[in-house]
């Protein structure tokens, strides 16, 4: 009946609960406890199955520990039936109630699967297994149970024991002991796995599952990181699923569905389904304006989601952290309901003690419990992120080989760059949060949950706070986003604008307009800091609502809970219950903001990056690569232009290039004949026509493009070495007496951009390229322009003529030198985007042209040459050139000048033999190193010193760093003794049901409430507008001091870390520091209180508080050393991506011709990899930090509630809840760890640099324009040869100077030292009587002009380029474009002297560019002017009218004039003849004539003879 059973139940409450010594009924523990397990593993097992089928890894071997895990499966199985059997045996005798069969044979069918699961797991080669682990473990906890109990009652005198039973039972139990402790060892790795080969494997695969989800596996590295700086050979490889190798491919395959089908949809009533396979960019050339037209009105429905794409790619391990925050939410409210019961507890003085000691233990497991839960979940969301952020890199390099130039136009280097650095961490930093969406939302519902049944409706007070606030933060969520995206795009304009002043540093230092560049930085720079400075007052109102939220909810539902009733008590185990759930609110209130910028941030992010992935690509179509049948190359009516809606750049174009012929194009400055050799190269867009170029093509672009590295990796271009070929190929470009020249031969490092190398080398390097590819076509556009005259006859004649090693080949020549074309097959001449004459060199001549009058100008000189050529053919092939001087001795001869030269070479570089002896030794050390020109973006070891944090708060400004820690404290104690002072109110004693009081505790407590919210306003103010401060202050240094750095500097500094220094860690500095600055002040604080409340409520806890201190502080160091190092490791691994970046963007066109795209996109990879491997560590260190450190936080909560257990007898309910409540918050506060803030300051501490004294000279200087070289030399840096030595020339003012010699023998360095681009290491220059070393920088380079040899043109107006500090009138900019022959070009541009030139001046032309520097120059009109090599890109016409303007305008100025054309000089006052850095003739020309020495050789190769 009814009443026996209710009798029945409180006997077995009586027997388990309400007593001293608890125990289970025999009918809970044959059933209930026997189930658990089995239930686990049936239902996880079809899961798992599945799991296991698709994730197969290998297969292991069977091993000794297999066998033992399966064997004891076995037995247990047996020791079941063997229960079962007996159980049959015993019906006979006594009646059992059904389950001791039943559950026997569960338990054994279970015990046979588990066995069936070790060997499943043994074929897919899992090492360690969580599923089973866990089933061992709850298999024991229910048998631990049960097994207490049995002793229990064996010991009770008096009762029967059934013998059998018990044996087995013991067996089981041990059984089940033995097999958990197996279960955490793990097993050997499977067959032909990749970590068997793998020099460095990463340990957490091969990790057990215990060591899994705490980490542990990383602690080797830990320790190693601790006992010495780490380094990247130490660095694990990285898993298989995280390399660019797996991740990229996947996501560009979405992508590209995705793209497709948006690009598909419009057109589907328009074109056979034939035709939309060929190719998703344009569907053939007739039907583009139709196309145009149908996409314009539904573009908007269908634009090609990103978001889905990555979601495809990513979402289905993502969707593991779902299950795992799910689990931890729900975990998070276990804190306070035990609290509850813990309160009851001390406050019920009758309840037995091992109570409290169970809900202690309960705390302490469920927080532990919480931890792992929380750990495993970030681990998924950062090795996400960390996937998101290869993935995209890899996508957005694979893209940027193949835009068009129009989208390139809109995509700047600057823009790139940031899509990859800050954009890809948008994305990172998204991953982490994007649970939060759901997260919150159920958090929020559960904690009022548990409130309203705790306070009744009072909550709704709370509530109704809690939903006004939401508006406001979503309002500034909102603001936060419009600042965020005009922040970005000053920040793109910024690092475009750097990106460009590195690229052209030399320019800017000769012209001395580093202060101009620096205004127009500092210009954006202030823009950005203006949005900077609003959002730091948003940041302080978002502080100071998060901060007072939960307070003011707390505040305003105690309020309402006492005033509506008289009855209404506020006791302990309702305020702290409700604090402890008030706090759980305050996060997820606190997140939904932040979630909502952040992804906010991430939607401004992906458009830009669905913009960038959706621009134009190059129709790969456009030029058919193929067999042809009347020629190689074949045009027919083709037009291009340079993007779809620009006029075409090439008109009707209409020619055909037989095999093996030689075709020159030719023509004025910026006619179409680069932009020609473009169109073969399919880099242009196709308006019309048709294309064919048969076979492989190779081009040498007009502004050669060096990668870095070594010199012969440049010429290789990947193929393979093939030696004899190799050397021909030097031989031929007159690369081996340069190869001499450098400190390790062919394997020395070239600079960035080339920048070791003089122009000619360069040029020379990227002709050996081309040349060495052995392709069928090669499209050359002016290979000879930057070198000098007998070497470019040498190469012309060795390489490209008819008798060169490419004679067999079709050749395409872009050139401006009349002398070589007689010996052409077919001459162009183009003029405005046409082919105005073709023919041979006779047919020209015949037709009576342009061409043939053109001729008749400049070829007197040239005819003789062209005798001379058909006389001695022969004669020439033998000559070989050595240090650019032409030999025609014997070869007995030729050995002994060799060795004089080379004697008398180490004669003067150590006068004693004993230093040249040294010298010797010193090369092959040298050669060991493999002489490095870029400095690697250096790892500096050891500690974040005191003096950057110190660095840091003077950026800031000392008062408003003392004020914002002052009103931290402020704060901290308003919050403690708020807290404090509710505690007190809950143990009023209660009168009639009432509690006395009441008004002044309440109005006491809204008061500290009050303070609190002013003193966190205060200083999130002062620390935002501090961190402002801060930015403004360091940027303005880093750029200060950049800009003043020596050109060596930037030779050796890679770009990338230039700009990644500009980007990334300004950006750092900007918007992380000063958060993370609140956060981890917030954080000591918080715990320093919960230790003081602990202390105050049980002083036992002195014993326990200092050694888990100083636990936590050894944690924190022994992490901090490792975490350091690995990020810098990180950091410097991230800059060669860019620089890597930077360089692919600079030469992709050249990439694409050499059909080289898989294997930059393989090296791409590679460096992405190589920064993701110190990445990683880096992720897992954290989460092991932090769950150690939450582990001493648990041990807090577990002593706080143990103590208080202890004592209950003493405490009162109010403290025992203010400590537990308090210590709960600490735990889960400790993780906000004080690294992230070390790891952020480390960017300050990054550039310091030098300033020097100096004079300054009257402001008429120079008034002649004398120059004296005595005893000049120079070395580019302190341990290379030196470059010039012991010059002693004196130029007097007005003079004419021409300077030859050949490449690399020191020309331009004179002039580098005139500019002091290099100080001089020996001897002096003396200007006017001044020594140049003694004034200001500025102050020489605003005196002296030159027209360098490469013409930089920097993003901005023409009149910028021009006239940067406009100190000119717009009559004297207009007379200057004159002058300088570009005034025409200049009045037919639609914005005249506005024109905006692109990045890099790409949208002139090179010679337009020559051009406008020479209208620098005429500008600036200062009496000693240098030209270098200033003609090498223009026409002769152009040229000859470029000479008789400098004679003109500069004629009693002092020019010197360093030529490759020699009769561009043969008019000057004097010649000087340098050969490997030393002046060998000086003279008027026609006396150096007479003379018969070097310069007579030179210009007997140019025909001047």
């Amino acid at each position: 009946t009814q009443e026996e059973i209710q009798n029945k139940a409180d006997g077995d409450w009586n027997l388990t609960w309400h007593t001293e010594n608890p125990d289970f009924t025999q009918c809970f523990q044959n059933t209930v406890l026997v189930c658990i397990p089995c239930i686990y593993l049936w239902v996880c097992f079809p899961v798992y199955f599945l799991y296991l089928r698709c994730h197969d890894r290998g297969y292991i071997q069977m091993s000794n520990l297999n066998k033992a895990k399966t064997a004891l499966g076995l037995i247990l199985w047996i020791v079941c039936w063997a229960d079962l059997f007996y159980s049959f045996w015993e019906r006979k005798n006594i009646f059992r109630p059904p389950f001791f069969l039943v559950m026997p044979t569960v338990l054994g069918i279970t015990m046979l699967l588990a066995t069936f699961l070790i060997q499943y797991e043994r074929i897919k080669g899992v090492q360690s297994s969580g599923v089973m682990t866990i089933f061992w473990l709850i298999s024991l906890s229910c048998a631990t149970v049960v097994f207490r109990s049995k002793i229990k009652h064996a010991l009770n005198t008096g009762a029967e024991v059934d013998a059998f039973r018990y044996v087995t039972f013991c067996i089981y139990f041990i059984l089940l002991l033995v097999q958990l402790i197996l279960c955490c060892l793990p097993e050997r790795p499977p067959l032909f796995s990749e970590t068997v080969n793998d020099p460095n494997p990463c340990p957490e695969s091969s990790a057990s599952f215990l060591s899994r989800i705490t980490f542990w596996w990383i602690t080797g590295l830990m320790v190693q990181g601790y006992r010495r700086p780490l380094e990247a050979k130490d660095l694990w490889s990285l898993n298989k699923e995280d390399k660019s190798e797996e991740i990229v491919p996947g996501l560009a395959r979405n992508w590209a569905k995705e793209w497709a089908k948006t690009k598909r949809q419009p057109l589907n009533m328009l074109y056979s389904p034939k035709k939309q396979q060929k190719s998703s960019d344009s569907n053939g050339d007739v039907t583009e304006e139709a196309e145009a037209l149908i996409i314009k009105p539904s573009q908007k429905s269908s634009e090609a989601s990103l978001f889905k794409v990555l979601y495809k790619t990513f979402g289905p391990y993502f969707l593991m952290s779902f299950l795992f925050k799910a689990a931890h939410d729900l975990l998070m409210f276990a804190g306070p309901e035990i609290l509850k019961l813990l309160i009851n507890f001390v406050n019920n003085k009758a309840a037995p003690n091992w109570q409290g000691y169970f809900y202690t233990g309960l705390l302490f497991f469920c927080a532990c419990l919480q931890t792992l839960i929380l750990h495993q979940y970030f681990h998924i969301c950062f090795v996400t992120g960390m996937r998101l952020k290869t993935a995209i890199v890899g996508v957005i390099y694979r893209k940027a080989l193949v835009i068009t130039n129009s989208a390139r136009k809109t995509s700047t280097v600057g823009e790139i760059v940031n899509l990859m650095s800050v954009d890809a961490q948008r994305f990172m930093d998204l991953a982490t949060y994007i649970n939060m969406i759901w997260s919150a939302p159920l958090q929020v519902i559960l904690a009022l949950y548990l409130l309203w049944q705790n306070l009744g409706p009072s909550v709704l007070a709370g509530v109704a706070v809690m939903i006004l606030l939401v508006p406001i933060n979503a309002v500034m969520a909102m603001k936060t986003k419009t600042y965020q995206v005009a922040q970005m795009k000053s920040k793109d304009n910024r690092i475009k604008l750097m990106n460009e002043i590195l690229n052209g540093i030399k320019v800017l230092k000769l012209y001395a307009w580093e202060l101009a560049f620096r205004e127009k930085v500092l210009e954006i720079r202030q823009k950005e800091l203006k949005v900077l400075k609003k959002s730091a007052y948003l940041a302080a109102m978002a502080t100071f609502t998060w901060v007072c939220a939960p307070f003011l909810v707390a505040l305003s539902t105690f309020a309402v809970y006492v005033t509506i009733d008289k009855n209404n008590i506020l006791d302990a185990q309702k305020a702290f219950v409700s604090l402890a759930l008030f706090n759980i609110l305050r996060f997820p209130l606190n997140m939904l903001p932040v979630v909502i910028s952040s992804i906010v941030e991430a939607s401004v992010s992906l458009k830009r990056l669905r913009v960038f992935l959706s621009h134009e690509e190059l129709d790969p179509d456009s030029i058919i690569r193929g067999p042809v049948t009347e020629g190689c190359i074949v045009v027919k009516n083709a037009t291009f232009s340079w993007s779809k809606n620009d006029p075409p750049s090439l008109n009707c174009i209409n020619f055909t290039v037989p095999e093996g012929s030689l075709v020159a194009v030719v023509g004025q400055v910026g006619c179409g004949k680069s932009s020609l050799l473009s169109a073969l190269l399919g880099e242009m867009e196709k308006k019309e026509g048709y294309v064919v170029v048969k076979g492989s093509v190779a081009y040498v672009p007009q502004q050669a493009w060096v990668q870095n590295a070594t010199l012969e990796d440049n010429i290789l271009f990947g193929r393979e070495k093939n030696e004899s070929r190799y050397k021909r190929v030097i031989e031929a470009c007159a690369l081996l007496p340069d190869i001499e020249i450098l400190p390790t031969g062919d394997k020395t490092e070239i600079g960035e951009k080339g920048v070791n190398l003089s122009g000619g080398q360069k040029q020379r390097v990227s002709l050996a390229r081309a040349v060495y590819c052995n392709a069928d076509v090669y499209l050359c556009d002016d290979p000879l322009s930057a070198v000098d005259a007998h070497v470019g006859k040498h190469i012309f004649e060795k390489v490209i003529g008819p008798k060169g090693i490419l004679k067999n080949k079709t050749r395409v020549l872009v050139t401006h030198a009349i002398n070589y074309l007689p010996q052409m097959d077919t001459i162009l001449v183009m003029s405005d985007g046409e082919i105005s004459e073709m023919g041979s060199y006779q047919e020209l001549l015949k037709q009576d042209g342009a061409f043939a009058e053109f001729l008749r100008t400049y070829a007197n000189a040239e005819q003789s040459m062209e005798n001379s050529d058909t006389n001695s053919p022969s004669g020439k092939e033998g000559k070989p050139t050595e240090n650019g001087v032409l030999v025609n001795e014997a070869p007995g001869k030729l050995m002994q000048r060799q060795l004089s030269n080379s004697s008398t070479y180490s004669r003067d570089a150590g006068k004693s033999q004993h230093r040249s002896s040294t010298a010797e030794l010193q090369k092959p050390l040298a050669e060991k190193n493999s002489w490095k020109l870029t400095e690697a973006d250096t790892a500096k070891t050891g500690r974040v010193k005191a003096t950057v944090y110190w660095d840091y708060m003077k950026a800031i400004g000392l008062f408003i760093s003392f004020l914002s820690i002052f009103l931290f404290m402020c704060n901290h104690i308003a919050s403690l003794t708020s807290n404090y002072w509710l505690s007190l109110w809950t143990d009023d004693p209660v009168i009639n049901g009432t509690q006395q009081y009441t008004n002044v505790r309440l109005g006491v407590y809204g008061a500290l409430g009050i303070s609190q919210g002013i003193a966190v306003f205060g200083y999130s103010m002062v620390v935002s507008i501090g961190g402002i401060f801060a930015s403004r202050h360091l940027h303005l240094n880093l750029l200060h001091s950049v800009l003043r750095s020596p050109m060596s500097f930037f030779e050796r500094t890679p770009s990338g870390n230039l700009v990644n220094r500009f980007s990334k860690e300004i950006d750092t500095i900007d918007s992380t520091i000063p958060p993370i600055i609140k956060m981890f002040m917030g954080s000591t604080f918080n715990v320093i209180g919960a230790c003081i409340i602990i202390l105050l409520a049980t002083p036992i806890a002195a014993v326990i508080i200092p050694p888990l201190g100083l636990v936590y502080l050894f944690v924190q160091r022994f992490y901090v050393a490792t975490s350091r190092q690995l990020k810098r490791l990180e950091s410097v691994s991230r800059s060669p991506v860019y620089s890597h970046f930077n360089e692919t963007l600079l030469g992709v066109s050249v990439i694409r011709a050499f059909e080289e795209q898989k294997r930059f996109i393989k090296q791409n990879d590679m460096k992405v990899d190589e920064n993701q491997k110190a990445y990683y560590p880096s992720i897992v260190a954290n989460r092991w930090l932090a769950v150690r450190l939450e582990y001493v936080g648990n041990c807090i909560v577990l002593f706080a509630a143990l103590f208080a257990v202890i004592a209950r007898n003493k405490l009162s309910a109010g403290l025992v809840g203010l400590s537990v409540s308090y210590s709960l918050q600490t735990a889960s506060e400790s993780q906000n760890l004080a690294m992230a803030l070390e790891g952020k300051l480390r960017n300050i501490g990054r550039t310091k640099e030098h300033f020097i004294e100096q004079t300054a000279p009257a402001s008429t200087w120079p008034e002649e324009g004398k120059i004296e070289f005595r005893g000049y030399g120079l070395r580019y840096r302190e341990d290379l040869d030196l470059v010039l030595k012991n010059i002693n020339v004196t130029i007097n003012g007005g003079e004419k100077i021409g300077i030859v010699g050949r490449t690399g023998a020191g020309k331009s360095s004179l002039t580098l030292g005139l500019f002091r681009i290099n100080e001089a290491a020996e001897g002096e220059i003396i200007i006017d009587g001044i020594n140049i070393a003694k004034i200001g920088l500025h102050d020489l380079r605003f005196k002296i002009t030159i027209i360098p040899q490469d013409p930089i043109l920097f993003s901005g107006s023409l009149r910028m380029n021009l006239d940067p500090f406009d100190q000119h009138s717009d009559e004297d900019v207009w007379r200057s474009l004159e002058l300088a022959h570009l005034k025409t070009f200049v009045s037919s541009l639609p914005d005249k002297l506005n024109h905006e030139c692109a990045e890099g001046g790409e949208n002139l032309s090179v010679g337009q560019r020559q051009l406008v520097c020479l209208a620098r120059a005429l500008l600036r009109k200062s009496k000693i002017l240098v030209l270098d090599e200033a003609t090498a890109a223009v026409d002769l016409e152009t040229d000859k009218l470029i000479q008789s303007t400098i004679k003109s305008q500069f004629e009693e100025c002092t020019v010197l004039t360093i030529a490759h054309r020699l009769n561009t000089i043969m008019d000057y006052t004097r010649v000087l003849v340098l050969d490997r850095g030393e002046v060998v003739e000086c003279g008027s020309p026609d006396h150096l004539l007479q003379e018969k020495g070097i310069f007579y050789s030179m210009a007997k190769d140019s025909g001047l003879v």
